[in-house]
């Protein structure tokens, strides 16, 4: 079973701790197994002060570290001009005893402990959007991208504040287990089931005022047409706004433009049905409204890096029956 360490650090943000467990916890498996085991450390096994007005309990000390399949470091209360506390020596020292392989995974703020590592150097990374450009300047050798929820390196991955931890975790079920699996997490968690990592951290309207036309109702006609295609004058149009406007507050509200928005929605659809059914891969690229298997096979490998029949050969065991 694959093995999630969480690290509780000094001053760690209760609600990030808990992220991990809630997410990948709730995995289940086709017969109800759980496909993740997860357990929360520090590092030296002692309780560990939270930035709230409790201490946290732990079961496991650093030696944990070693066990890892995935490694999550959450945030804690580390100021930005606190270099000497961002990877204090029992730290590093755990750090290197990950198995070779292992994920690391660092939420919010956690990016510098991370940084300092040396282990994004060369690579892209995020942060918490207050901190990003204190982040550049400190760290010149990683590429910071503050407009995006997470940034998935493979074996090393960050993600922005607080929900975006939700995001990412929620990203790697998907990533290991397909969509269906993670959906159902979501589900579970009452949240939705997905936002694209390059989403934008900070969106200028979350919540609409009442008085202001929202384009809600469009999205949620717009997934029930993916099928054919839909021409933003024809989005608009259900919106009963201009094309102007409803670009503009379709930007606002989702961090994305309507054409990428669509896009994701179409390859979650495709690996929707992947997944779950076994409709040819011409009929998937229909249904999903790309049209054709090459155009499929495009837009798949852009989003997860294999092929429809890789992906359907992967990830179709992990449905119910």
């Amino acid at each position: 079973m694959h093995r999630v360490v969480v690290v509780a650090l000094d001053g760690v943000y209760p609600f990030e701790l808990s992220i991990p467990v809630r997410i990948f916890g709730t995995a289940q498996g086709v017969t109800g197994e759980p496909l993740y085991e997860v357990v929360t450390c520090s590092l030296d096994g002692r309780p560990v002060r939270s930035s709230a007005d409790f201490t946290i309990g732990v079961e496991h000390g650093g030696e944990a570290f070693a066990t890892a399949d995935t490694l999550v470091i959450p945030p804690f209360t580390c100021g930005p001009d606190a270099e000497q506390d961002w990877l204090p020596d029992a730290l590093a020292e755990a750090l290197g005893t990950l198995r070779p392989g292992a994920r690391i995974v660092s939420i919010c703020t956690a990016s510098y402990v991370l940084a300092t590592a040396g282990l994004l150097d060369g690579r892209s990374a995020t942060t918490h959007w207050n901190e990003a450009g204190h982040f550049q300047r400190r760290f010149p050798n990683v590429e910071v991208d503050a407009n995006v929820l997470y940034v998935d390196n493979g074996e090393v991955l960050t993600a922005a504040g607080v929900v975006a931890g939700i995001d990412l975790c929620l990203h790697l079920v998907r990533r290991d287990h397909g969509s269906e699996i993670a959906n159902r997490v979501a589900r579970l968690c009452v949240m939705p089931p997905h936002r694209e990592g390059g989403q934008a951290q900070y969106i200028e309207r979350p919540l609409p005022e009442e008085s202001v036309a929202t384009t809600t109702a469009t999205r949620e006609w717009a997934v029930g047409e993916l099928h054919r295609p839909l021409s933003l004058a024809e989005l608009a149009a259900h919106a009963r706004m201009s094309v102007r406007t409803f670009s503009r507050r379709f930007r606002e509200e989702v961090g994305t433009t309507p054409a990428q928005w669509l896009n994701r929605q179409r390859v979650d659809r495709a690996r929707r049905l992947l997944e779950t059914t076994d409709l040819t891969v011409d009929r998937v690229a229909a249904e999903s409204g790309f049209g054709t298997a090459v155009s499929l096979r495009q837009h798949l490998a852009a989003t997860v890096g294999v092929s429809p029949t890789a992906y359907r050969h992967t990830f179709r065991r992990s449905v119910p029956s």
